[in-house]
């Protein structure tokens, strides 16, 4: 099993390396703007989808991590020192954040996480010296790697899978590890989880921090991706799409953020032939999903495959029973 999952992810990164071949420029930044979303959607998948943590907090975490990454490179600082502080920030916030998870659960901590979008929202906004306040921040440089520039649209898209690749296996890692055991116990049943040994308090505050840190890393993209920031890129509803994008995907499974983000920002670039009607058409299909399969496509894939499984299964008895 573990040899299928290997060969699906080299079939999916060739597919995704020659997908930009011969598209322009607008197909591959939407192409890199799934990617990010990708990155900023796993995090959210383990703190909601593993440790059953909600957060509505994702895009804030995105901001703070666009906005540190965009101060250090406009100060003539390299991208990776953003990217690098960008991702410690939002992790040492994120652990911070976690806090009132030790305390409130379910919608209450929905609301906590809530407020802290806002906070964020209104710091960015009001603090005009440092963010440029509504006007944002503009003109951030993207970054030169061993004489390779990724001003080209193309060099940057290759520039962004090379990050979203090491994205995917850390988190690959943290999911089959002690760790994401425990963040599934967790989710599962918290006072047997601690019955049993695991320090519940702990892994609830990593859940919070090592999610933070991925949005925070999808922050240091969208700043050089765009080029352009500003606060009202990470209000609510920006939380709320990363939310749909890991509800849609499929929660607590690895490929559901991915699936998601395609949804969320590929498929509405689809039905765009459909000129006025193509948001109806997008919603419709999301309801109508979330309806019949509550786990997402992931899950509806899975169920899809159990209807055929019991049948191979009865077949494979009954030919044993035969040779017998």
């Amino acid at each position: 099993m573990k040899r299928a999952h290997l060969i699906l992810a080299l079939i999916g990164i060739a597919v995704l390396i020659l997908a930009p071949i011969g598209q322009k420029n607008y197909i591959i930044y939407v192409l890199c703007s799934w990617l990010m979303f990708s990155i900023a959607a796993m995090g959210l998948n383990l703190t909601l989808g593993y440790a059953g943590q909600v957060s509505l907090a994702q895009a804030s975490f995105i901001g703070i991590g666009a906005y540190i990454t965009s101060l250090l490179t406009l100060a003539g600082y390299h991208w990776v020192f953003g990217w690098l502080a960008a991702m410690g920030a939002t992790f040492v916030i994120g652990l911070l954040l976690g806090y009132p998870a030790l305390r409130v659960q379910h919608h209450f901590l929905a609301f906590v996480t809530l407020a802290f979008n806002t906070i964020v929202f209104l710091v960015l906004r009001n603090e005009e010296e440092i963010t440029g306040g509504s006007f944002g921040l503009v003109g951030m440089p993207r970054p030169e790697f061993f004489g390779i520039k990724t001003m080209p649209q193309l060099n940057f898209y290759y520039f962004v899978l090379v990050l979203f690749v090491i994205s995917a296996f850390v988190f690959w890692w943290i999911v089959h590890s002690p760790w994401g055991r425990a963040f599934k116990a967790l989710r599962e049943n918290p006072i047997r989880a601690e019955s049993l040994g695991v320090d519940t308090r702990r892994i609830t505050l990593l859940a919070f921090a090592i999610g933070s840190a991925f949005g925070g890393g999808a922050g240091a993209i969208m700043a050089p991706l765009v080029q352009f920031i500003e606060p009202g890129s990470f209000a609510l509803i920006h939380s709320l799409k990363i939310l749909l994008m890991v509800v849609v995907g499929g929660a607590g499974f690895f490929y559901g953020p991915m699936l998601g983000a395609a949804v969320v920002i590929i498929l509405p670039e689809f039905l765009r032939f459909t000129e006025g009607y193509y948001l109806i058409i997008y919603a419709f299909l999301v309801i109508v999903l979330m309806v019949y399969s509550p786990s997402g496509l992931i899950g509806l894939g899975s169920k899809l495959m159990a209807r055929f499984r019991p049948k191979q299964e009865v077949r494979k008895d009954m030919a044993k029973g035969a040779q017998l």
